[in-house]
């Protein structure tokens, strides 16, 4: 032992020795003192033989760029000083091509066409090589000019500044180009939306273009720019239609909303009830518009990218070193920078423990002075290590993004959910028929309201109301009521507790009776029943419920049950569950719940223990806020983290109001009046098979308990709890007293 711990302190020794940064320092003063000795001696005679030949050498070969190239040098002799070969090579890569455009241009502004090449002779070695440039010049112009002309120079030398621009900036001009192509394609859609008046309904309404549907229309590719030096994997903030934007401030986003142009939709929406509804639910042949693309927001200013790829390589020096600080060898092998924090992929020597690497999450944070690390050991299907590094600040996801993408448009599910962006800026899609029930789980301000309104919004734009039905229940009144009057809700929106209850009732008997139509047609799922019988297509039904905590505080029982009996046999019959809550406690969290909901989403909590309630595992609790989540669907190891879409209340109104135009609420009159049953019961006949035994043992005895009911009939406690409570319905017992037992009602008192 005393060996092994000797040959690992010699290693470590070796490798700091290797990264000493002493090195770095004497080489950038002598690049430094030697570049400063070149400088004066092109200003100056004062500087011996070598400072003369040294000045007629560059000036013959850069002309006026032999006067630049030495500044430049001393400028990478500091770079060295402060950091490493990398970021010297990446400077260099950058200030190549505009020597090269300097000293073609000062030649071509003296260019003689009856010189000819006879220039490049007379350009090395004398004073005139100022004026044209160089040797180099001279050489690179004369060639250019044989091959394509004068102007065919100029046009060449213009592409080389616009490359050398977007190189030392970054910036995207193309995204420019397109914005204002996308502009001159919107004048006319916001002139005609200006010729609607309040009462009257387009005349196309009987024939919709399908260039209006923004699932047909053309969308955007996404790509990835890549950095060789440590494989950094970047978002592209590709053009147009408006990409990114931040969840930094409310300044922000009150910035972004006033950019959206709103149709003045006034048009009072017609509620009609449907008092012919019997059995099972039907799809309805009427016409719906898909709401334009163009109604969500996008900001073109909001292309900040405030850490560059020497920024990121910087960073991922100073963690390979401070790992090393701690006796851990590892390199960074790749870099994924997404909208809110940047993975870092660093795969450790062998022998290192992955635990190791864990435990050091709050060192690396005090190190790289990061406001948290989440460290994810193994990435799932690679050999390496993620470190997840939050931005400097953080860019929003629009939802347009990723509505406006080819990913989403050509989804095939119509209940395709527009998530946002992972932690490589790719668009994230779910299906929440394949979930095929989710729940979500968040401290108040995380952003899980706005993940529920971009859910709602990507059904609005991806499916038919005769296609997808929508309950929506909001204990909190002001969350889902600007939803009502749409035609995808089979009900207005309940905000009572109590009918809530009802509600979910409603669906577990229409589950029962999609399922008794499965059996008379020999059909497995709700999939092979509409293809089986076209004319009686069922719709998918999809139940929001906006905050659990508050229905499990007022109808805990109706509403578990309700819950757990749709989570477990719902899914083929086209009935789905999201169920939102703000407080992940076991209390309101069941296990039962839990259980029957494999699909979860978590936003930033305030402890450990709540993401284990949410996610069954640490994690959430590092997350930033404002749109960071956690995304654990079914059938996946390890949860995806991914930055949120964002939507904003001006732009859920002015898609609701885009869509109440061209459509009726079509309220279903059999839900309304279920609604009014808060006990409603979930079947008819679903009494216990043990209940007339447990009515012959009450004969001659005064009082009885859960306890003897598990004894007598050899079951488990649940059981015999909910036999008891049917014993309580039909007046055989007393009411709950505690811990006592219950007292048997003789047959004068029932």
């Amino acid at each position: 032992m005393a060996k092994k711990a000797v040959a690992k302190k010699i290693v470590t020794k070796k490798v700091l020795k290797k990264a000493n940064p002493m090195n770095n320092e004497i080489i950038g003063l002598s690049i430094i003192g030697i570049c400063l000795l070149i400088l004066v001696s092109l200003f100056t005679a004062n500087t011996g033989f070598i400072g003369l030949g040294i000045r007629k050498l560059l000036v013959g070969l850069l002309g006026i760029s032999g006067y630049i190239l030495p500044i430049y040098v001393i400028f990478l002799g500091w770079t060295y000083l402060k950091h490493n070969f990398e970021a010297v090579r990446e400077n260099f890569v950058v200030v190549l091509p505009m020597l090269i455009i300097t000293t073609m241009v000062a030649h071509l502004i003296n260019y003689s066409s009856k010189e000819g090449i006879r220039i490049i002779d007379a350009t090395y070695f004398t004073e005139g090589s100022f004026r044209n440039g160089g040797f180099i010049g001279a050489t690179l112009s004369e060639i250019s000019l044989k091959l394509v002309g004068v102007y065919g120079t100029y046009i060449l030398i213009i592409i080389l500044i616009a490359m050398w621009i977007v190189t030392l900036t970054e910036y995207p001009l193309m995204k420019k180009l397109r914005e204002l192509v996308k502009m001159t394609e919107e004048i006319p859609i916001n002139m005609q939306q200006k010729k609607h008046t309040p009462t009257k309904k387009p005349s196309n309404m009987s024939k919709p273009k399908k260039k209006e549907m923004p699932r047909n229309e053309p969308a955007k590719s996404d790509s990835y720019d890549m950095i060789t030096n440590y494989d950094i994997v970047q978002t592209s903030h590709s053009s147009a239609p408006a990409k990114i934007h931040s969840y930094d401030t409310p300044s922000t986003i009150e910035t972004t909303n006033s950019e959206i142009t709103l149709p003045n939709f006034t048009k009072p929406v017609q509620m009609t009830l449907n008092n012919n509804d019997t059995g099972t639910l039907r799809m309805s042949g009427n016409i719906y518009h898909f709401p334009n693309v163009n109604l969500l927001a996008y900001n073109e200013k909001s292309y900040v990218n405030q850490e560059t790829s020497k920024d990121l390589m910087e960073r991922a020096h100073r963690l390979e070193e401070t790992l090393l600080s701690f006796g851990v060898e590892a390199k960074v092998v790749q870099i994924h920078k997404g909208p809110s924090v940047t993975r870092y992929e660093l795969v450790p020597k062998q022998g290192v423990k992955v635990s190791k690497i864990v435990n050091l999450a709050d060192d690396i944070a005090l190190n790289l002075a990061a406001r948290g690390v989440r460290i994810e050991a193994p990435i799932p299907g690679k050999s390496a290590v993620g470190i997840e590094i939050p931005n400097a600040s953080t860019e929003i996801v629009y939802l347009k993004d990723v509505i406006d993408s080819n990913g989403f448009n050509e989804f095939p599910s119509k209940l395709a959910f527009a998530l946002g962006k992972d932690i490589s800026g790719k668009p994230v899609i779910a299906d929440i028929a394949k979930m095929p029930h989710i729940l979500i789980a968040g401290a108040t301000g995380s952003g899980k309201s706005v993940c529920i309104n971009t859910l709602i919004t990507s059904i609005l734009y991806k499916a038919k109301p005769d296609e997808v039905k929508l309950i929506m229940i909001d204990p909190k009144v002001v969350e889902l009521s600007i939803y009502n009057g749409i035609p995808h809700l089979l009900i207005p929106v309940v905000t009572d507790p109590k009918k809530a209850a009802g509600a979910l009732g409603w669906a577990v008997n229409e589950m029962t009776k999609r399922y008794s139509a499965f059996a008379e047609n020999g059909v497995r799922d709700m999939k092979g029943f509409n293809e089986k019988e076209p004319s009686q297509k069922m719709p998918q039904i999809v139940i929001i419920i906006d905050e659990l905590a508050d229905l499990m505080m007022t109808a805990a029982k109706d509403v578990e049950d309700s819950i757990c009996r749709l989570a477990q046999m719902a899914r083929a019959a086209g009935i789905h569950l999201v169920i939102a809550t703000q407080r992940p406690s076991v209390d309101v969290i069941t296990g039962v719940i839990k259980a029957n909901i494999p699909s979860r989403l978590a936003f930033s909590v305030s402890s450990g223990i709540d993401s284990r309630t949410i996610l069954d595992s640490v994690g959430a609790e590092k997350l930033l806020g404002k749109g960071d989540m956690l995304f654990n669907p079914i059938g996946e190891s390890k949860p995806i983290r991914i930055q949120g879409a964002f939507i904003s209340d001006k732009e859920v109104e002015t898609i609701v109001n885009s869509v109440k135009v061209h459509a009726n609420a079509d309220y279903k009159q059999d839900v309304l009046m279920a609604l009014e049953k808060p006990t409603i019961k979930l079947e008819q006949n679903s009494e216990d098979e043990l209940l007339p035994q447990a009515i012959e043992i009450l004969e001659g005895k005064e009082k009885v308990s859960i306890s003897m009911l598990q004894r007598y009939f050899r079951i488990g406690f649940n059981r015999a709890a909910r036999l008891m409570e049917e014993l309580e319905d039909r007046g055989f017992v007393g009411p709950d007293e505690g811990s006592k037992p219950r007292v048997v009602l003789s047959r004068d008192n029932k």
